[in-house]
């Protein structure tokens, strides 16, 4: 398990991942990039469970997805069926994620956004902005650019799809889909190409 976990998190993360997974009996599945998530938690008919996590994130993004299941593993064990990102959640992941804040696990760039999102954390870490760039290191994949660096009024393509950048609003972008003609909004951190 050590030379898996090696490629995919921080050194001095290893044992106490490796204590999570013997302790909590997880079953982890390592798998290819899904567009809609990092990762997930199942359940089976016959009482197995399973945890997958993307490859394709970074090391600091791939622990904190890690735990994020793992968490809801314990709360299951814990709790049974209970609201998925519910208040027992929180509390098991708040205290899953306590020993790994700190810097030599997570950067001193990274670790006060973590540690606000981890007051009341959400379903997903791309809701909170400020964390998901920095967990990014502030850069987006190559050939993209984030639709906040998209200047208003510009045409970009997302999934094969071309939009038009309008106005923020609290925290997304309207942006009007130029085939069907209706406004969606978008994260402000979504990763988008440029067109023009």
């Amino acid at each position: 398990m050590q030379e898996i976990l090696q490629k995919y998190i921080a050194e001095k993360a290893i044992p106490l991942v490796e204590f999570l997974i013997n302790k909590h009996k997880i079953n982890l599945k390592i798998v290819g990039q899904r567009q809609t998530k990092h990762g997930d938690f199942r359940t089976f008919a016959n009482g197995r469970t399973q945890i997958t996590v993307n490859n394709n994130l970074n090391k600091h993004q791939f622990l904190l997805t890690l735990i994020h299941e793992i968490a809801h593993h314990v709360t299951h064990i814990k709790f049974g069926r209970v609201q998925p990102h519910g208040k027992e959640w929180k509390t098991v992941f708040q205290h899953l994620m306590l020993p790994f804040l700190q810097p030599d696990i997570y950067p001193k760039n990274i670790l006060p956004y973590l540690a606000h999102y981890l007051r009341n954390p959400k379903a997903s870490t791309d809701s909170d902005v400020n964390l998901s760039l920095a967990l990014r290191g502030g850069v987006a994949e190559t050939g993209k650019i984030f639709i906040f660096e998209v200047p208003n009024g510009s045409v970009f393509q997302f999934k094969n799809i071309l939009y038009k950048r309008g106005v923020k609003r609290r925290t997304r972008y309207e942006c009007l889909n130029l085939s069907n003609k209706k406004v969606y909004l978008f994260n402000q951190n979504a990763e988008v190409i440029l067109t023009e």
